[in-house]
């Protein structure tokens, strides 16, 4: 995997990324990363749980938690910074969480092409070795060039 001539900065960029719209609600923030991997915490809280009666973190935001994860590790193993799409990903649970635990998404981009990521990952509640779950994802890059954004007419005048 070759790095871009641009520099994507994970420290300078995870403050920023995971303090804003649905990643700041969820609360993620960072925990470790590698130089084609990054690790993220979904805390454990009581409004995000997943079924009544059992304090464990429904689907839902571990699925967001690792998404994000996905395009974090994208954008370091790369070392730029570049829209995507996720494209396919797949969550496989393994067990629940622990109550009131948080969960960690770890996620590896693996594999580069011109135009596709493909990242793997697990979700775990503290030991890697026994995972939440496994997930397995592709992300399409999007060129700056293949985006127009439609000019409204009104904003001319």
């Amino acid at each position: 995997m070759t790095k871009a001539t641009s520099t994507f900065d994970l420290a300078q960029a995870a403050p920023f990324l995971l303090a804003r719209a649905h990643n700041g609600w969820l609360g993620l923030t960072y925990h470790a990363h590698g130089e084609d991997w990054v690790e993220l915490e979904l805390p454990w809280r009581a409004d995000l749980l997943g079924d009544d009666g059992r304090e464990v973190l429904a689907s839902g935001p571990i699925i967001s938690l690792m998404d994000m994860a996905s395009g974090l590790s994208i954008w370091t193993a790369t070392g730029a910074f570049r829209a995507i799409a996720t494209l396919d990903l797949r969550v496989d649970y393994t067990r629940p969480a622990k109550e009131q635990a948080s969960v960690f998404g770890r996620a590896q981009c693996y594999r580069t092409t011109r135009s596709a990521f493909f990242v793997r990952g697990v979700a775990h509640d503290g030991d890697p070795e026994d995972p939440v779950a496994h997930m397995q994802a592709v992300f399409m890059g999007i060129d700056a060039g293949t985006v127009s954004l439609p000019i409204s007419e009104q904003a001319d005048g």
